[in-house]
């Protein structure tokens, strides 16, 4: 379910498209429920449904989406969903859309607790510090439903008394209110008489409302057996609600990360400063060191070391590579290379195995081959720098004309010399040297020394006539006399 409006986010992005670990926050309720190997996975929209549905479409194209008409409420949502499923027979899933953190194994269990306890339905319940704005859970005295999950270290492993019914906020006394056992909305239902309870219920509430949690109600007054399975962590089942939420809930899932990595045989430092989306590959022996953010599609390769103070978004890290103080966003380093500190790799950069690319160097578009380095004060767009070259501090790669952009190619084992300028489109040969201070605007061939000095000229006694009374003037005086 994924129909609310989401106004307490206050953005102009959907609530379920805002991101956690690095992918929405939906992203995460459809990766779940495809993993389930569901027969079918419905999505109900209604907000903001076009910018969803884009989102849908492209990373789950096998979710079928439902769009919730006019009639509030989550029984009115999943009625739609149950009508665009046709005649199927079975158990129904709900999820909600904002509830990033319910994993497969939890669900797994809750599903196989439903169906061995042969009950109409099954839902998640927790007891949280401060219940307020969930649905309070009544229960009676006296054994629990059988069929309780054993061996789950999530779920709470005592019996409780039976279910007797879901009372939302709005419509509890203040008794009811008392209770910290809350509804997550999380639940497993048989089809056929979720249909059949989901016609009867009314919007006769104080929110005027069509709720799903009356048909607990419904199927209790029927005799029929519905259970509530209390869960032992309250983050797994937490929704987001706000910008605060949506950061608490984004540091409890990345210390789970963390966590993972390391049991995984990742050296992280300093966990809390550590931040790891959901989509990143880590090799053995990796160590990430303080204030590294690893984003995207990022994959670090065996004994590698990454930080501190590293940013890499989509970033893909070969072995036993090192990269220091260094921002890069879709690029390569490949085995054995070191990158920084203080070094910014943008798009379409690649260097090759043993490469470096040092200290306040920038990069775009730029292939570096084995071995060649780019050591300091540099930028380099829109090049290629052949297998072992070198190329001198405060080199810049002038590629672009001001319309157009302009390539550079740099051949295998050349030199060039501190504070050089390359005029793209321009080429300098293998083994050629480029003599410091130069601006290259035409092609160096193979062993050649490139260079284009004007003679130096030196204005004897300048100072003296020019800044007489200065420092500099009285410090000249002195050694001249």
């Amino acid at each position: 379910m994924a129909a609310g409006q989401g106004t307490r986010m206050k953005s102009a992005t959907p609530k379920v498209l805002h991101e956690i670990a690095g992918i929405p926050i939906l992203g995460h309720v459809l990766a779940t429920a495809h993993s389930l190997s569901s027969s079918k996975v419905v999505v109900v929209l209604r907000h903001e449904k076009e910018l969803i549905e884009n989102y849908v479409n492209s990373h789950f194209p096998k979710s079928e989406i439902v769009t919730q008409d006019d009639i509030p409420g989550t029984g009115r949502a999943v009625e739609q969903a149950l009508s665009a499923m046709g005649d199927f027979a079975g158990d129904v899933l709900i999820l909600s859309g904002d509830v990033p953190l319910l994993d497969v194994e939890s669900i797994s269990q809750l599903i196989q607790s439903h169906q061995s306890a042969q009950v109409e339905g099954t839902l998640i319940s927790v007891v949280l510090e401060n219940p307020n704005g969930y649905g309070r859970i009544l229960r009676g005295a006296g054994a629990a439903v059988s069929g309780e999950i054993r061996g789950g270290v999530a779920w709470v492993n005592q019996e409780l008394g039976p279910l007797k019914g879901i009372v939302e906020q709005k419509d509890a006394t203040a008794q009811e209110l008392e209770i910290d056992e809350v509804n997550a909305g999380v639940y497993v239902f048989d089809s056929q008489s979720l249909k059949e309870n989901l016609a009867q219920v009314g919007m006769q509430n104080a929110q005027g409302e069509k709720y799903l949690t009356d048909v607990v109600g419904l199927m209790l007054q029927a005799g029929k057996k519905v259970q509530a399975q209390q869960i032992l962590d309250p983050y797994l089942v937490a929704g987001v609600n706000d910008r605060a939420q949506l950061s608490e809930l984004a540091a409890e899932l990345n210390a789970r990360i963390v966590r993972a990595w390391q049991l995984a045989g990742v050296t992280i430092q300093e966990p809390h400063s550590t931040w790891i989306d959901v989509t990143v590959q880590l090799g053995e022996d990796v160590t990430l060191l303080p204030s590294t953010r690893l984003h995207g599609l990022t994959r670090i390769g065996v004994g590698s070391v990454v930080g501190p103070d590293t940013t890499l978004r989509d970033v893909e890290v070969g072995e036993g590579a090192m990269i220091s103080r260094t921002q890069a966003d879709s690029a390569k380093v490949l085995d054995g290379a070191t990158v920084g500190p203080f070094a910014y790799l943008r798009p379409g950069t690649e260097l090759g195995p043993d490469g470096k690319i040092g200290a306040f160097v920038e990069t775009k578009n730029a292939k570096i081959a084995r071995g060649a380095k780019v050591p300091h004060l540099s930028y380099v767009g829109d090049a290629s720098i052949g297998e072992g070259a070198n190329i001198g501090a405060g080199t810049i790669f002038a590629n672009y004309d001001g319309v157009n952009k302009h390539h550079t190619d740099i051949g295998a084992h050349a030199r060039t010399g501190s504070g050089n300028v390359f005029v793209a489109p321009v080429t300098i040969g293998a083994g050629a040297y480029t003599a410091a201070g130069s601006t290259i605007r035409r092609n160096v061939e193979p062993g050649a020394l490139a260079l284009n000095p004007g003679p130096q000229k030196n204005l004897a006694g300048w100072v003296l006539e020019q800044r007489p009374g200065s420092a500099s003037a009285k410090a000249a005086s002195e050694i001249t006399e």
